[in-house]
């Protein structure tokens, strides 16, 4: 039999698992139920467990036939800040708080995987299960390195995945090399002087020069950065002011920004501040840019993106195996662990919905043997080589 049928053996308890995470949001960093199921599940496996790595972090061990070799497979667990609307039986109980962007899914994925391999232990060598907190801007990957992720339970490879809407459940996409931009996030004061609004001459106006600031900010992209490179500036959150009749004394601009290398990100770093800057004392103001890294490009490496793709094309047939997807905008911050040990990330068919960080969205139940069964598949595979 084959793992993926194997493992839909038991894809009903894997979905109610999956809705009863759905239903229980937590956010980064915060993931004590969610680890605690995850500890509990992989201990009735008879699976070793790790609590408590980076915070809020588990990782479970399991060891087949000796070998000198590891690999690791990593799922994140977190919820985002943001209410539900899909109007779901099992949609979030907790207000505020909602997986929209598909963890419960990645975790139940692991776990399916765990079990699975727990209960055949067909491999030569040792599989690290990797459950990740806080990997929406939290810092959850930097906190597990951190906490000695990789020196107490080392790698020669690392294996991830995430759901993709649009792309048909059972096929499964991936491109070696760049796949996914690193990001940033930037917050700009404007501080000038404030007055009546009925006298704007008194003022040193911080909103009028944080709009002149956040238009002149695209020039960066369309002007410092070699159009042979991808970046994206956007400005998201504009605040000043508290009063129709007030010009304040200060306004925010905050944002994010997209690039494949540090190099880029280093150019943006510099541009956002010599314009903010630039434009403010144009102005008689001043601004000050606290920039920051939140997740660095996500770069698959060549053979490991073989491996796992070729795990994939084991499951389903080469023709649901996209080989040659192009890089997308999002973050990912696995990227930080593949810094440290080659590896590569994957996308997972979750059907036709709303996108993932949309109010309805819901990850598809029938994606999880797929994700199951590719962790089993590439962590043989990579086990074998």
């Amino acid at each position: 039999m084959s793992s993926l049928d194997h493992i839909r053996r038991y894809h009903p308890e894997l979905t109610a698992l999956r809705q009863d995470l759905h239903a229980h949001p937590e956010l980064g960093m915060e993931e004590h139920r969610t680890a605690e199921i995850v500890a509990g599940l992989l201990e009735s496996y008879g699976v070793e467990v790790h609590r408590g790595v980076g915070k809020t972090g588990v990782v479970g061990v399991i060891r087949g036939r000796p070998g000198n070799r590891a690999v690791g497979l990593r799922a994140d667990m977190d919820a985002l800040p943001m209410e539900e609307l899909t109007g779901l039986g099992y949609a979030s109980r907790t207000p505020g708080k909602m997986h929209a962007c598909g963890h419960d899914g990645h975790t139940t994925m692991l776990l399916g995987a765990a079990r699975y391999l727990a209960e055949t232990r067909d491999f030569d060598g040792t599989i690290n299960l990797i459950f990740q907190p806080g990997e929406e801007g939290c810092g959850g990957a930097l906190a597990m390195l951190e906490d000695g992720l990789l020196e107490r339970f080392p790698c020669d490879a690392l294996y991830g995945m995430h759901n993709a809407t649009g792309l048909d459940v059972g096929k499964y996409a991936i491109g070696a090399g760049p796949f996914m931009a690193g990001g940033a996030f930037f917050d700009i004061t404007v501080t000038g002087q404030g007055s009546h609004g009925a006298r704007p001459e008194a003022s040193i106006d911080p909103v009028l020069t944080a709009c002149h600031i956040a238009t002149a900010l695209q020039s960066i992209v369309s002007r410092n950065i070699s159009p042979r490179e991808t970046a994206v500036i956007s400005v998201t959150k504009v605040g000043g002011g508290d009063a129709y009749n007030v010009i304040p004394q200060t306004a925010t601009l905050s944002g994010t920004a997209r690039f494949f290398s540090k190099a880029v990100a280093e150019q943006i770093e510099s541009g956002l501040k010599r314009v903010a800057e630039g434009v403010a004392a144009g102005f008689g103001a001043k601004a000050e840019v606290d920039f920051r890294l939140i997740f660095a490009p996500t770069i698959n490496d060549p053979a490991c993106t073989t491996t796992i793709a070729d795990a994939a094309a084991g499951l389903v047939g080469e023709d649901l195996v996209k080989r040659d997807r192009e890089p997308v905008m999002g973050s990912e911050d696995f990227s930080f662990m593949l810094e440290k040990v080659a590896g590569a990330y994957i996308h997972v068919g979750n059907g036709p919905g709303a996108s993932a960080h949309n109010p309805h969205y819901n990850f598809n139940d029938e994606a999880i043997p797929y994700g199951s069964a590719l962790y089993v598949e590439v962590a043989k595979k990579a086990l074998s080589q």
